[in-house]
């Protein structure tokens, strides 16, 4: 051990910010549940009757959404009730609820969202004793993977094996089915007694114009991707770095109407608009994909659009003073530029963008961007990848392998990991990489704290 009174005060300065980090993270998560808490107190009714608990399982968003819906439709029945993410509550609380209805997402090959890790380990790793506890289960999932609604069935299994009773069977939602929904809505209408909407209110999209469309990577041995700039026509809509702008498609003559398509938001609302990177898909017989076709090609430049910007609270970033470790590839770069350009013209505790494409001379999107911020210091650190190219060929998960001790530094000063892109190959490979450059354990204390975020699709 050192004498060195020096060294011993920066270990002090540095344990202090240590520290502070972990109490202004604690601080942002208790201030969050208190909007919440104030929101939902709101649909309690003023008699004494104990409100109805609605629990939501959430990665994008979409499960709170309608945890929060199903309230306001219980509420508008007499019914008092109370949303709180599942995550968060004990076995306990869920006994002493007596009713509780779940809206649980699935992500991935059947995986629960990222902020039930906690959850999934301390309080579903066994049977609980939920004797006297009756529920009812929305489930959400995405029938082209392989375990559909895998989390919504693996909590349905567990609340039975625990001795909860089902109010209703479950509900199953393919891809936001509208039937399925509506199927949801008459179970809440059969328990509350009362009438509720037979559709709750679609989307409220706002008028956006196509001002800006630039191709990104012309001559890539990949799909074509764009960058597509909307303004609103419609007053001030407000969003923050992290959260999903739904598009909805044009009705095709003679077609069902295709609904909407989701996409990361590149920007802030302080550039004046909201920015998109859109890889054109290809269907197997050469056709566009319905929404990449549209978006990239067919909706001309000055045209308006139907879009709104919905809050996708497990993807927001930290305080700027946290040190913020991005990780992407391809179109994912999107989810992770509003991050770092959130930072800008302040002081902040530094950002590390790690990120894969196939070609440096093709697919090296936004270089000069990149080049700018990397000088200007608005970005700490910048590692890329190209995966096409001789004597590369490597993948983004490699820089994890390649820089495991700086990464486990910067995580030893409070980072925040934020993962976007491909949920195939490139999320399972990061995944892995820093399962392996951390620890198994590391990664689960960091999903648990909501220092480990993923926007994978």
């Amino acid at each position: 051990m050192t004498a060195d009174p020096v060294r011993w005060l920066w270990a002090a300065i540095a344990v202090g910010l240590w520290l502070a980090v972990i109490a202004l993270a604690r601080w942002s998560q208790a201030r969050v549940r208190r909007v919440a808490l104030n929101r939902a107190i709101a649909l309690g009714a003023s008699g004494d009757a104990p409100a109805l608990l609605v629990a939501f399982a959430s990665q994008t968003g979409l499960a709170e959404e309608l945890a929060w819906m199903t309230a306001r439709s219980l509420s508008d029945a007499d019914v008092p009730a109370r949303v709180a993410p599942l995550g968060d509550l004990e076995a306990a609380e869920l006994k002493t609820a007596g009713r509780v209805l779940f809206v649980a997402s699935t992500t991935g090959e059947g995986d629960a969202p990222d902020a039930m890790s906690r959850f999934l380990r301390q309080t579903m790793k066994s049977p609980a004793d939920l004797t006297g506890l009756s529920y009812g289960l929305l489930a959400l999932g995405d029938r082209t993977y392989a375990d559909f609604c895998g989390f919504g069935r693996a909590l349905d299994r567990w609340l039975l094996r625990s001795g909860a009773a089902p109010l209703f069977d479950r509900v199953e939602v393919d891809d936001g089915d509208t039937g399925s929904v509506r199927h949801w809505q008459h179970q809440l209408a059969v328990l509350t007694g009362s009438t509720v909407q037979p559709d709750w209110t679609p989307p409220a999209f706002d008028r956006w114009r196509l001002v800006q469309r630039t191709h990104l990577n012309p001559g890539s041995p990949g799909g074509e991707a764009w960058l597509l700039a909307f303004e609103p026509l419609d007053p001030d809509p407000r969003w923050v770095a992290g959260d999903i702008a739904e598009i909805g498609l044009p009705a095709i003559a003679g077609q069902p109407a295709p609904g909407s398509r989701e996409y990361s938001v590149a920007s802030l609302p302080v550039d004046g608009r909201a920015e998109l990177i859109v890889r054109r898909m290809t269907r197997s017989d050469g056709s566009p994909g319905l929404a990449s076709g549209w978006l990239t090609r067919d909706l001309p430049v000055g045209a308006e659009a139907a879009m709104r910007i919905r809050t996708n609270r497990g993807f927001h970033g930290p305080a700027p003073e946290t040190p913020l470790i991005l990780i992407g590839a391809g179109t994912g770069l999107a989810g992770l530029r509003a991050h770092w350009k959130a930072r800008a013209n302040q002081p902040h505790g530094g950002v590390w963008l790690m990120f894969g494409e196939r070609t440096r001379a093709h697919d090296s999107f936004l270089d000069l961007e990149l080049q700018s911020a990397l000088k200007s210091g608005l970005l700490t650190r910048l590692d890329r990848v190209f995966s096409r190219d001789a004597g590369d060929g490597h993948y983004v998960q490699a820089l994890i392998s390649e820089h495991a001790a700086e990464l486990s530094d910067w995580v030893g000063r409070g980072a925040m990991i934020l993962v976007c892109g491909s949920l195939e190959g490139m999320s399972k490979g990061v995944h892995g990489a820093l399962e392996s450059a951390l620890g198994v354990e590391t990664l689960l204390s960091l999903t648990e704290h909501g220092r480990y975020r993923r926007d994978v699709y």
